[in-house]
C-alpha cells in the first residue's frame, strides 16, 4: 500500500508514518507539496491512496482527485476539510471516498483507507453480484434529484427553476405542496402556491423529498418505506449537524432504499443466508454513481463499528433508522465514540418526530 499526502509540508505524512509503524503496517508513504506551482501528476507516484488537505488549496486538490478517479480508479480518495459546512465538502463528496475533517487525526485516516479497501471488496464479491441479478430489473437512478443537486450548486438558480423540475412530475408537486403544509413547516398558515411551497420547505428539505419521491414510487409498501426514509432523514440530520450539506440527511434517506429489492440470498460455504437490505442498496447506489461516502453510510449503518471510530454519517445514520424503527441502539458503539451520553436526548429529538408526524 503506498500512500500519498497532499498538503502544505510534509508533517502529516511524517506523523502517518510513526502511526502505521508503531501498527506494524509496512505501508509506503510519500508527501507532494500544494503550493503555488502547477498541478502535481500522480502517474510517477501510482498512488494506492491519496489524503488531501483542502484547506492548503482546495482547486488543486479537487483536480488531483478527479485525475486519480480517471487513471487510477481503485486508489483510495480522501479529502480532509477545515469546515464541514463549506462549500469544499460538497464538491468533496462528489470526489472522494471519505471525507474527513481537520485536524489531522492519523488513526482515523488509518481507519479510512482500511473501510475503503473492505467495502470495495464487499461490493465486488461475485456472490453479491450474483444475488443482485436474482432481484430481475432494478430500479432506474433518480433523475429529477440528480438534475436538481445539479441546479443547486448553481449560484444563479432561482425558485423558478426548481419549481419547473418539480411540475414534471404531478405526484411530487402534490408532495412539495402538502409537506410545506405540514406541521413541520406551516407555522399554522397553509399556502397553494408552489413557488412559496418551495421556498418554504428549503433547498435540502426538497432535494430530500425529490429523492424520497423518485427512489420510492413503486413497490410493495412504498408508502410506508418512502415515510419511514423520510423521518430517518430528518432525525440523522439532527443527529450530525455538524456535517452540513445535508449529508446526514441524504444517507439516512437512501438506508431504506435496500427494501426496494425483494429478499435476496447469498449463497455462503455454510449455506444460504439472507442479503441485509443496507448491503444491497449500497450495492444499488454504486449502480447509480452517487457519492462513494453515501454508498460507505448505507452500507454499514446496521455495523457502524465497521466506518470507523469517528461518529459521521454512517453512526448518526445507524442512530436514527434504531431509534424511528423501535430497534437496538448499538450502545458498545456509541460508547467507544464518545456518544452514548446523547443517546437520551436523541431519543427525545425521536420522541418529537413521531409527535409531530401524528399531529
Amino acid at each position: 500500500m503506498h500512500i500519498v499526502v497532499a498538503g502544505e509540508t510534509s508533517e502529516q505524512a511524517a506523523q502517518l508514518q510513526i502511526h502505521l509503524a508503531a501498527r506494524g503496517r509496512d505501508w509506503g508513504v510519500s508527501w507532494l507539496q500544494l503550493g503555488d506551482g502547477p498541478t502535481p501528476h500522480l502517474d510517477a507516484l501510482a498512488p494506492d491512496a491519496l489524503v488531501c488537505f483542502s484547506g492548503t488549496g482546495w482547486n488543486r486538490c479537487n483536480l488531483m482527485m478527479h485525475e486519480l478517479r480517471e487513471r487510477f480508479p481503485l486508489a483510495a480518495r480522501v479529502v480532509l476539510v477545515p469546515d464541514p459546512q463549506g462549500e469544499e465538502m460538497m464538491q468533496a463528496l462528489d470526489v472522494a471516498h471519505r471525507v474527513l475533517p481537520e485536524p489531522f487525526d492519523p488513526v482515523a485516516l488509518i481507519d479510512a483507507i482500511d473501510d475503503i479497501v473492505e467495502l470495495r471488496s464487499l461490493l465486488d464479491d461475485a456472490r453479491l453480484k450474483q444475488a443482485i441479478e436474482q432481484a430481475g430489473p432494478l430500479p432506474a437512478a433518480p433523475k429529477q434529484y440528480l438534475t436538481l443537486s445539479r441546479l443547486l450548486r448553481n449560484d444563479s438558480t432561482q425558485a423558478a427553476d426548481l419549481v419547473d423540475v418539480v411540475t414534471q412530475d404531478p405526484a411530487l408537486a402534490a408532495r412539495v405542496l402538502r409537506l410545506s403544509n405540514s406541521a413541520y413547516y406551516s407555522g399554522g398558515r397553509e399556502i397553494s402556491d408552489l413557488r412559496m411551497a418551495v421556498v418554504r420547505l428549503g433547498q435540502d428539505a426538497l432535494r430530500r423529498l425529490v429523492l424520497a419521491s423518485e427512489v420510492f414510487s413503486s413497490g410493495p409498501g412504498v408508502d410506508e418505506v418512502r415515510e419511514r426514509a423520510l423521518r430517518i432523514s430528518r432525525l440523522a440530520d439532527q443527529l450530525l449537524p455538524e456535517a452540513g450539506t445535508g449529508v446526514a440527511a441524504t444517507a439516512g434517506l437512501l438506508s431504506q432504499v435496500g427494501r426496494l429489492l425483494p429478499p435476496l440470498e447469498l449463497h455462503e460455504p455454510d449455506g444460504p443466508t439472507l442479503l441485509p437490505h443496507s448491503v444491497a442498496g449500497a450495492y444499488l447506489l454504486g449502480l447509480w454513481g452517487l457519492p462513494a461516502p453515501m454508498i460507505e453510510a448505507v452500507a454499514w449503518h446496521q455495523q457502524p463499528a465497521r466506518a470507523g471510530t469517528l461518529f459521521w454519517v454512517a453512526g448518526a445514520v445507524h442512530v436514527a433508522a434504531a431509534l424511528i424503527d423501535g430497534s437496538e441502539v448499538d450502545t458498545d458503539y456509541l460508547r467507544r465514540v464518545r456518544k452514548l451520553h446523547e443517546l437520551p436526548r436523541w431519543r427525545a429529538l425521536a420522541d418529537a418526530d413521531q409527535a409531530l408526524a401524528q399531529a
